[in-house]
């Protein structure tokens, strides 16, 4: 996945999925967003594009290369734009990069990560892409 963490004016990469409104239900004890919530997120907005590539449903099979970059502060609009990077016989690559947009106006990349789907069947099994 190529990182933008250099660059002087970062822009997402990949399709915008999803957007939604950190809120104080989501925190951990520091009073910031929980890692955990964004990585479930993350998945999501992931599958979402897994599932158009393979045509059907897909299970997550491996999370990598996950990289936070700064806290999240609870009432942030955060966004998931994600990008397939590679499509095998039964599994796809995605990249997915979180930003927010603070009250300052000042667009920020919060975290990114890589994950791996496998297009299943009905029963559960894997299955070629279509």
């Amino acid at each position: 996945m190529p990182s933008q963490l250099d660059d002087k004016n970062p822009s997402p990469e990949g399709e915008l999925t999803s957007r939604i409104i950190a809120s104080a239900s989501d925190t951990n004890t520091h009073g910031d967003i929980a890692a955990g919530w964004l990585v479930d997120h993350m998945d999501a907005a992931g599958a979402y594009i897994a599932q158009r590539h393979a045509k059907g449903r897909v299970t997550t099979v491996a999370v990598g290369s996950m990289v936070f970059l700064r806290p999240v502060p609870v009432g942030s609009a955060i966004s998931f734009y994600v990008q397939c990077n590679e499509v095998g016989r039964s599994s796809i690559r995605i990249s997915v990069e979180v930003w927010l947009q603070p009250e300052e106006e000042e667009t920020a990349k919060v975290t990114e990560g890589d994950f791996v789907f496998v297009a299943i069947d009905g029963k559960g099994r894997t299955r070629a892409i279509i």
